[in-house]
């Protein structure tokens, strides 16, 4: 199975490079790119684009994929005719441009009239653009948009950044489409990429120290099937420590997460004034009372060494006086998953969470503002860098980092890192994060990986997010619905059909209503 970098435009140029050391011609691959946006055209767009298709061309090379695109679909019987920003003085954008008018595509100006038009191709600026576009771009862009109609945007519409996501006044593209990988710009900037569209166009094997995005054919390979004589204490016993009082929805989120991740045992730790609110609401979790201050009694000690994983934070609270007793109750466990207020709690203490991580496999999950606290020499590079930040983390602390957002990164302590796209704003409501950490914890209790256990329940939690949007829609969607929704992922991962090679990923525009 092929596997899709997250890549930034100098590593883009790198690959490039590569494939002509490959000895893989620039020419040949710009005409396999611009077929394959024209594909894309008519599988996506077909009855727009039957009607008039306008290309808006740069002078580079993302100019010369769009010329290919245009003489592809000329070719075919469509009305087509190219806007162009600037001629290509030479080289292989020049030899695509010289092609396509040799065939017969037609070309209209900029700023004169034009045919009807019912799509657009915009393919200005490519992957290693920077800043705002200069005139006369803007012009006509704004043009361009406002024909309100269908935008297919090559690489990415002109005017995102595709390194940092910065938007430079992009016209957000209805399909983005991309070669060989995904651009990290993309990720961060979903508003303004639309459907996202990989195609392949033979390029060598991605360099294996980029990040990867993983998709539902990637975890569900990775998520290790019931022996036919399983038995509640062999699918992992997982303790979820928190659930202070007038917090308990915390944990027991969390607790249903990790049921319905496969988990065969769960127990709640919570203290005394909240311990039968517990109880009373989730009669398949096991509950155990005990404060969250001073040393952990025998009786937890015990439950706490004989648990596969343990989820600390959700609902925990955040009274200093915990801090000793988290960390002591840490030191207990082998598999851990640190979480909301355990997070908080930790804040400035990097060394004491090296210190934990030294000798087992402990999995943070703070979405940015924990991260900022946690992290906070790191902040600066949360918004455009998100790799760079969970990476540099990851390896100061020893533990695997996912770092919630749009994207989320996985950074193990070594090694490459992983990245989800899946999931959509109903995710950004209070209790998803302890879903997640639930569905965490229940993956590193059968065995997992640490690196693994996040990536794949970070992917669950999002598909299961989608599958609930196409139900309800995003505004008032609520955790107890995804993890419902859950039982609907795995069994679409065991039947996850193979694509076409021609195109390795789709990322649809995330559900947004």
């Amino acid at each position: 199975m092929l596997s899709i970098p997250v890549i930034t435009p100098d590593q883009a140029a790198a690959w490039d490079a590569a494939a002509v050391a490959a000895g893989r011609s620039l020419g040949t691959l710009m005409e396999t790119a611009g077929r394959a946006v024209a594909r894309v055209i008519l599988d996506e767009h077909g009855e727009e684009a039957a009607r008039g298709v306008l290309v808006a061309c740069g002078p580079g090379n993302n100019g010369g994929d769009g010329w290919v695109a245009a003489r592809a679909l000329h070719r075919l019987g469509l009305g087509v005719w190219v806007a162009e920003v600037g001629i290509p003085p030479k080289g292989i954008a020049a030899d695509a441009r010289r092609s396509a008018l040799e065939d017969g595509v037609a070309t209209v100006a900029a700023d004169g009239p034009w045919p009807a038009i019912h799509l657009v191709v915009d393919a200005l600026l490519g992957t290693g653009a920077r800043g705002a576009p200069r005139e006369p771009m803007p012009a006509l862009l704004a043009r361009l948009v406002a024909l309100q109609v269908p935008i297919v945007a090559i690489d990415g519409p002109t005017g995102l950044d595709l390194a940092t996501g910065v938007d430079h006044g992009a016209n957000p593209a209805t399909t983005t489409v991309t070669f060989g990988g995904v651009r990290r710009g993309h990720l961060i900037g979903r508003d303004d990429a639309g459907t996202i569209i990989v195609a392949e166009i033979g390029l060598p094997a991605a360099d294996p120290h980029w990040p990867v995005l993983i998709e539902a054919r990637w975890a569900g390979r990775r998520l290790a099937p019931f022996a036919a004589d399983s038995h509640k204490g062999n699918r992992g016993r997982v303790v979820v420590v928190g659930g202070s009082a007038g917090m308990t929805g915390a944990a027991r989120l969390a607790a249903r997460g990790a049921f319905a991740a496969g988990a065969g045992l769960v127990h709640v730790v919570a203290p005394d004034d909240a311990i039968g609110d517990v109880a009373l609401a989730e009669p398949d979790v096991q509950a155990f009372a005990h404060p969250f201050r001073g040393e952990p009694s025998a009786e937890l000690r015990a439950l706490l060494t004989r648990a596969d994983a343990v989820v600390f934070g959700p609902g925990f609270g955040r009274d200093e006086a915990g801090l000793g007793f988290l960390e002591a109750a840490l030191e207990l466990v082998e598999r851990a998953v640190v979480d909301a207020d355990a997070l908080t709690l930790l804040r400035g203490q990097g060394a004491a969470v090296a210190r934990l991580s030294r000798d087992r496999a402990v999995v943070l999950t703070p979405h940015p503002g924990e991260f900022r606290s946690v992290f906070p020499a790191l902040a600066g590079q949360l918004e455009t860098d998100p790799w760079g930040a969970a990476e540099a983390a990851a390896r100061a602390v020893g533990a695997t980092v996912l770092l919630k957002g749009v994207p989320t990164v996985v950074a193990p302590p070594v090694g490459p890192l992983l990245t989800v796209a899946a999931g959509n704003p109903g995710l950004a409501t209070g209790g998803s994060g302890d879903v997640l950490s639930g569905i965490i914890a229940a993956l590193l209790a059968r065995g997992t990986s640490p690196r693994d256990a996040a990536a794949i329940g970070a992917q669950a939690l999002g598909e299961a997010a989608d599958i609930t949007a196409s139900r309800h829609g995003t505004r008032g969607m609520r955790p107890m619905q995804v993890i419902e929704a859950l039982g609907d992922v795995w069994p679409r991962w065991a039947a996850e059909p193979h694509r076409p090679d021609r195109e390795l990923l789709r990322l649809p525009r995330p559900e947004t209503g």
